[in-house]
């Protein structure tokens, strides 16, 4: 295993589509979603769940997913009806991260949602970590009340993300990063 600061700098985020198995066991998922549940949590308040996507339930939720298309669109070309059918059988397993984030008297819920995010991040860490690879995703379903009410989200509930992750089919490739200098300002009083 890279040691932390290599890890860090080597994860990468591989297409969904070229994600195949194996996946993590249940022993592997069980820590992911320990090490997940590690985040900053002002107030303790544990504002995120997860919803686990496997197996068949992958390709059950597709077919959800493309039933409200079609309901919507009658038109949907088979190309489309697949890449609904599909959306979260790309990986062997793909996690959910639901932000329950709400008003609380301390805690503003901006920062309950980013406790959902760090949770997202640090699931691709992990996933990286274990020897898989991982994609974060956000897609159209994940914004729509009624698709994400299908995959289980509850009433004052949004997606923080998909966490595909499986093992890549293609070696990763490093992508443009930003230019530390350009973003970093230090603060002065003058």
């Amino acid at each position: 295993m890279p040691d932390a600061l290599d890890l860090l700098l080597t994860r990468r985020s591989i297409p969904a589509v070229n994600l195949g198995d194996p996946g993590p066991d249940a022993e592997q998922l069980r820590r992911l979603l320990t090490i997940g549940a590690r985040v900053p949590d002002h107030g303790k308040l544990a504002p995120w769940r997860f919803i686990v996507f496997q197996g068949d339930a992958r390709t059950e939720a597709g077919e959800a997913l493309c039933a409200l298309r079609l309901a919507r669109e009658p038109d949907l070309d088979a190309a489309q009806q697949e890449q609904e059918r599909t959306r979260l059988s790309r990986a062997p397993l793909v996690i959910g991260v639901v932000s329950t984030a709400s008003q609380h008297a301390k805690i503003p819920v901006w920062e309950q949602e980013l406790s959902a995010g760090a949770v997202c991040m640090n699931l691709a860490t992990a996933a990286h970590a274990l020897g898989f690879v991982s994609q974060w995703l956000t897609e159209w379903y994940a914004h729509d009340a009624e698709a994400a009410a299908l995959l289980g989200l509850r009433d004052g509930e949004r997606f923080a993300g998909f966490i595909h992750i499986g093992t890549p089919k293609e070696p990763p490739f490093e992508r443009p990063r930003p230019d530390i200098d350009a973003l970093t300002t230090h603060w002065s009083k003058d």
